[in-house]
């Protein structure tokens, strides 16, 4: 781990709200704490710290003052193995660290991106934090849940060995997700796909379903007044009620070699998109007589593909990076939702992710460049950028009160923000 020098000392009781898990705590990938009006020179500030994150697209998440993330490092004996760790938000000291499985990815990705950052490979979930307690899904179908204080794992599911699940081609990257007292993932096999865990002894609730996994992490959202879990299978959209793990309803959707961006949920509408010439489709979801029902309202098959940078649905808006296998060239651009038609489009950001805080939109490039543009759907307006990682950028930003924590395959930085 590097220091550099802090020239801005963070009070704890000013440090970021919680972003809790992959999507952040609204779970549409934007904060309650807003980036002030007077943006000039936002990133003008040095970083905080710099601290190492060798391998792995694992984004981060915070509780109090610890940031969470997975990483892939040597045990004692030579053997690659994925990490939970712990870094101290004030200073990027690593508080703890709880090794997981074996890191083997079989057929891999993890090479690909432009020339200059092309290598490395890694864990794929983010972790997921609640009420002191760390969930992680690593790479081989392993629920874990560790306690956020000290690392202990307090209990563990292994999916494929208990409920006859099949790993996955580049192996798990779906992260848990967490509502109210249960632990929600997929993996398992017929009948058993989706699964639903007591979060606090890791007892199943409910298992249902007969799906095979995507990369997806499933979205949460509330349609027509109802809670539900949708998940990106292979077979399409399939929408749970949480509580008991009832099918509300599902939409076929096409399928091939990878599916790794989430659903997206806008109001009635649930948006979803895939690589490998899939494309994208949006689908309005209706309810009579307390039955749910989908209606494609548009298709567009090789077009506005996603390959795994969720878009994020902003005032009548997709905002995302779309494009597929364009490392360094895919586009930032805005989607008319209900139309599908592109408004503008800004090329040259690669494969990254992106995130709201108000309206503004904070996107970090795969080569680590972290732009501020303005969620603006008339023209796009770039307001600041700044060089702030250096290896591959497959992972999403995240934003508290006035932190922003970004990593690569080999760094993470928090930068100060007003």
């Amino acid at each position: 781990m590097q220091n550099v020098l802090i020239l801005i000392l963070i009070p704890f009781s000013t440090l970021l709200a919680n972003w809790p898990q992959y999507h952040g705590p609204l779970f549409d990938k934007s904060t309650t704490n807003l980036i002030s009006p007077n943006y000039a020179g936002l990133l003008n500030a040095p970083l905080s710290w710099t601290a190492s994150t060798p391998l792995g697209f694992s984004s981060f998440s915070t509780n109090a003052n610890s940031g969470f993330t997975l990483v892939a490092e040597e045990d004692e004996d030579g053997l690659l193995r994925e990490l939970c760790i712990c870094l101290d938000l004030l200073t990027g000291e690593r508080l703890w660290e709880t090794w997981l499985g074996v890191a083997n990815y079989g057929h891999s990705g993890g090479n690909a991106g432009t020339p200059d950052n092309s290598g490395g490979d890694g864990p794929r979930s983010t972790p997921t934090i609640s009420k002191g307690q760390v969930f992680v899904y690593d790479s081989s179908m392993i629920l874990y849940c560790l306690s956020a204080k000290s690392g202990k794992t307090i209990w563990q599911v292994d999916v494929i060995q208990e409920y006859n699940g099949k790993n996955i081609t580049w192996k798990n990257a779906s992260s848990p997700l967490v509502v109210n007292d249960l632990v929600i993932v997929i993996g398992g096999g017929p009948k058993e796909s989706m699964l639903g865990f007591d979060r606090v002894s890791g007892k199943l609730r409910w298992k249902t379903g007969s799906e095979t996994a995507t990369h997806a992490t499933p979205a949460y959202a509330s349609i027509h007044g109802q809670k539900q879990v949708i998940f990106l299978c292979r077979s399409g959209l399939v929408s749970l009620n949480p509580k008991n793990g009832e099918e509300l309803w599902r939409q076929k959707f096409s399928y091939k070699v990878s599916s790794a961006a989430s659903p997206v949920v806008a109001g009635e509408y649930v948006f979803c998109s895939a690589g490998y010439g899939v494309g994208a489709g949006l689908f309005k979801i209706s309810k009579k007589n307390q039955l749910f029902s989908s209606e494609q309202i548009w298709r567009k098959r090789n077009e506005l593909m996603v390959h795994w940078s969720t878009p994020l649905f902003f005032e009548g808006n997709l905002y995302g990076i779309f494009g597929f296998k364009e490392y360094g060239k895919a586009p930032l651009q805005c989607v008319d939702l209900i139309s599908g038609k592109i408004r503008w489009s800004q090329p040259g950001f690669g494969p990254g992710n992106l995130i709201r805080s108000g309206n503004k939109l904070l996107v970090l490039s795969d080569d680590g460049e972290l732009v501020i543009a303005g969620a603006n759907p008339k023209k796009y307006i770039e307001l600041e950028r700044k060089k702030i990682l250096s290896g591959k950028c497959w992972s999403t930003p995240i934003l508290g009160n006035n932190i922003l924590l970004a990593r690569s395959t080999q760094e993470a930085v928090a930068l100060p923000v007003r």
